[in-house]
């Protein structure tokens, strides 16, 4: 512990000397210095990871403008002052690439690395396609000096060296490369000891990257992501609370709970087999159709719900609707569950089914105390689901819009929204029309 203080105090003196010296040359010079700037809007983080017999190396390139609190020698406020910036883009990359990634070997931190090369390297550069090709560039001739270069648009390579015991052990990567912009995407290239190459591309950061990760590894990041979709899902949220509203006895949520688990389960799988419509429409035309059985659920509780039959036969139905979203978000982090598709699959629905577990078991209680204490069930229940309704109908009316932009085929989109939209109207008119005959009739 001592020895990783003195490490870090040692780093931490040599970066302040560093930018003392560069403020001293750019004052010498005439230079102007860049010092601290504004976090660019959108920043790509390119980066190779391969092991070799005792080395795990890492070569990333980012703009310089990601490199900020750093002082940039720059000659009238726009080119680079080279050789200086160089020194320049040394610091950057010390402070934010190799202190903001972390490897692992197994599950032993590889500690911090070292930053074995730093490059500045002109825009447009088409070294970075391979390996190779990277690899190579970095022992190329610097930038000439001559050379009118802007400084927005210059990129870094670095290349960073962790020890390792093993090259065919598991690695695990994690970054803060999000850091570096308002919006960073990163597309990581794992090069294998002796297979194909796996290509990780995200936004933001991942948390522990595992670049060939194990069945219980991918089951676990699975599992999570499955509990935070639903939690953080307002939409399935609203859903789930309508489905319980009028049905709180065990055996009537075992059964609603059940067909939703089940019929989601059908179209998440579906989905993930790349067994849909691959047209820009299909998303906003699912995320409609979600918003609109949020809207039946919450008039149908207002009316009236008929019996647990009916309800878990409709929540069946919607179900199927409900796992093309839960698909949508899945799509993206498939490529994380390495070659564990399926368990990837099956952990995910076992993290949606703890999800909503976990808000039946906080709604429950509430919804209990509700109606007990403080409203009389029935209009506790239209309330409840007056408000759902207004606010999943403002969801559907935006989100069809949005579906109307896209160019799709007709009977698929357009009208199916606009029957959507019929169908939704008859049926509260009919809804009302019924509950005020009912009421006509027991006054008679």
């Amino acid at each position: 512990m001592k020895a990783r203080q003195y490490t870090t105090r040692a780093v931490t003196s040599t970066r302040f000397f560093c930018l003392i010296a560069l403020l001293a040359l750019a004052i010498a010079s005439g230079t102007t210095p860049v010092g601290a700037h504004e976090i660019p809007a959108d920043v790509t983080v390119r980066a190779f990871v391969k092991p070799e017999s005792d080395l795990l190396r890492v070569l990333v390139r980012v703009p310089l403008e990601a490199l900020r609190d750093v002082i940039i020698p720059l000659r009238g406020d726009v080119f680079l002052e080279l050789p200086q910036a160089e020194e320049a883009a040394r610091v950057g990359a010390d402070l934010w690439i190799a202190g903001g990634t972390q490897a692992f070997e197994g599950e032993t931190d590889l500690g911090r690395p070292r930053l074995a090369a730093v490059r500045l390297t002109l825009p447009g550069d088409g070294a970075f396609v391979s390996w190779e090709q990277a690899l190579a560039h970095l022992s190329a001739p610097p930038i000439d000096p001559a050379d009118n270069v802007v400084w927005t648009q210059a990129q870094v390579d670095v290349l960073l060296e962790f020890p390792i015991t093993n090259a065919d052990a598991h690695f695990a990567l994690e970054t803060e490369f999000a850091l570096l912009g308002l919006r960073t995407q990163s597309v990581i290239q794992f090069l294998t000891v002796d297979g194909p190459p796996r290509v990780f591309q995200f936004i933001g950061d991942a948390g522990r990257l595992h670049l060939d990760p194990r069945w219980h590894q991918a089951a676990r990041r699975f599992v999570v992501s499955g509990i935070e979709h639903i939690l953080i899902g307002t939409d399935h949220l609203l859903f789930l609370l309508c489905l319980v509203v009028p049905f709180r006895r065990v055996r009537s949520l075992v059964l609603i709970v059940t067909a939703f688990t089940v019929a989601h389960s059908i179209t998440l799988v579906a989905a993930a087999s790349g067994w849909v419509p691959q047209g820009l429409w299909f998303p906003p035309f699912i995320e409609t159709l979600i918003a609109a059985s949020i809207v039946w659920m919450a008039f149908e509780n207002i009316v009236g719900a008929t019996s647990v039959r009916r309800r878990w036969v409709l929540t069946a139905m919607f179900g199927l609707v409900h796992g093309f979203g839960f698909a949508f978000v899945l799509g993206d982090s498939l490529q994380f569950g390495g070659r564990h598709t399926a368990t990837s699959l099956a952990a995910f629905n076992i993290g949606v089914e703890l999800g909503q577990l976990l808000v039946l078991a906080v709604a429950l209680p509430c919804l209990w105390a509700l109606f007990r204490y403080v409203v009389p069930e029935r209009i506790g229940g239209i309330l409840i689901s007056a408000v759902v309704a207004h606010q999943a109908w403002h969801w559907m009316m935006e989100r069809s819009t949005d579906l109307m932009a896209h160019d799709a085929p007709w009977p698929a989109t357009f009208g199916w929204v606009w029957l959507l939209r019929g169908v939704i109207v008859l049926w509260i008119a009919g809804g009302v029309i019924w509950w005020l005959r009912t009421k006509a009739a027991h006054r008679s």
